[in-house]
C-alpha cells in the first residue's frame, strides 16, 4: 500500500490482516523494549506506515504516540515499587516537558508529512549512533535523597525542555534523551534515571496524543490492538532479558542499532520527493 501523507485525517478502514499485522508490531516493540530496555518505540512509526499500511503518517504518530504513553506507565509500575523512582525530578522534568511537548506536536502537525518522516528518519540515525556507543555508566556518588542544587535544577529544566520539544515533534516517547537528560542535569543513579525517565515518556506521548486526537489525527482501534502487543512482548521480552549475560544483551543491542540504522535509510529513500527528488 502506498504511503499518502495528505490522506484524511480520518482513521483508515483496516483490513483483518492489517489489524494482526498491528498487533505484531506492538509485540516487536514490546519484546524489544523488555529485551534491551530502549529503542523499540522508534520503530513504532515505520512497523505501522511500512509493516501494517497504515496510509497516513500523522495519525500513525498520533496513534503510536499514544501506544508508547501507555506502555510506558505500564512500565513504570514496577520500577515505582522497586524504588527506582525520583518523583520530585520526574515531575518536573515531565510537567516542563508535556509544555514543550505540547507546542513541538503542534509544530509537527502542520509539517507536510513527507517532510516530518525524512527528519524522523535522521533521528532514527542519531539514536542509532547513541545505541552503538551505548556502555554502563560507572556508578554515581550521590546520596538517594540528596536535594538537587539550584544549578542541578536549571539543568533539569533546560533538559525538559529540549527533549519535550523533540518527542512532541517526532511523536515519540524520547526515552534514548530523557535518562541521559535527568543522569545528566542530577546525577542520579542511572537505574533511577531509567526508573524516573518513565514519567515522562508516558506524559510526553500522553499530551502529544492529546494534541493529534484534537486534530482527529489518533486510530483508538490500532492503538489498542498495538498496546496489547506491547504488553505482551515486553512481558516476553524481559523474561528473556533474565536469561541473557552482558555479553548476550550488547551483541543484541548492536543487532537493534544497525537494524534502526538500516530502516532509516529505507525512510529517507522513500521520502525524498518531499524535497522534489525522486527516488
Amino acid at each position: 500500500m502506498q504511503i499518502d501523507a495528505f490522506a484524511s485525517t480520518v482513521p483508515a478502514t483496516l483490513t483483518l490482516a492489517q489489524h494482526m499485522l498491528a498487533v505484531l508490531s506492538g509485540l516487536a516493540v514490546g519484546f524489544s523494549l523488555g529485551l534491551i530496555g530502549g529503542g523499540g518505540s522508534i520503530l513504532a512509526v515505520p512497523l505501522l506506515l511500512y509493516l501494517v499500511g497504515y496510509p497516513n503518517a500523522h495519525v500513525v504518530i498520533g496513534t503510536t504516540a499514544l501506544a508508547v504513553s501507555v506502555n510506558a506507565y505500564l512500565n513504570l509500575i514496577p520500577h515505582a515499587r522497586a524504588g527506582n523512582v525520583r518523583w520530585r525530578q520526574s515531575l518536573v522534568f515531565a510537567l516542563v516537558g508535556a509544555v514543550a511537548a505540547f507546542a513541538g506536536s503542534s509544530l509537527g502537525k502542520a509539517v507536510d508529512g513527507k517532510k516530518l518522516l525524512f527528519l524522523f528518519a535522521l533521528l532514527m540515525l542519531v539514536i542509532a549512533a547513541l545505541m552503538l556507543r551505548r556502555r554502563e555508566p560507572a556508578a554515581q556518588a550521590v546520596h538517594e535523597h540528596a536535594a538537587p542544587s539550584r544549578a542541578a535544577w536549571a539543568r533539569l529544566v533546560a533538559a525538559a525542555a529540549v527533549v519535550g520539544l523533540l518527542a512532541g515533534f517526532f511523536g515519540i516517547g524520547g526515552g534514548f534523551l530523557i535518562v541521559p537528560g535527568l543522569a545528566l542535569s542530577t546525577g542520579m543513579p542511572m537505574i533511577a534515571a531509567i526508573g524516573s525517565s518513565l514519567v515522562s515518556v508516558g506524559t510526553f506521548g500522553l499530551t502529544t496524543a492529546v494534541n493529534y486526537a484534537r486534530s482527529g489525527l489518533l486510530d483508538y482501534t490500532v492503538a489498542l490492538l498495538f498496546i496489547g502487543g506491547g504488553v505482551a512482548g515486553g512481558w516476553f521480552g524481559t523474561r528473556v532479558a533474565t536469561h541473557l549475560g552482558k555479553h548476550g544483551k550488547g551483541t543484541l543491542n548492536l543487532i537493534f542499532a544497525l537494524l534502526v540504522a538500516v530502516v532509516a535509510l529505507y525512510m529517507l529513500w522513500r521520502n525524498l520527493s518531499a524535497f522534489g527528488l525522486h527516488p
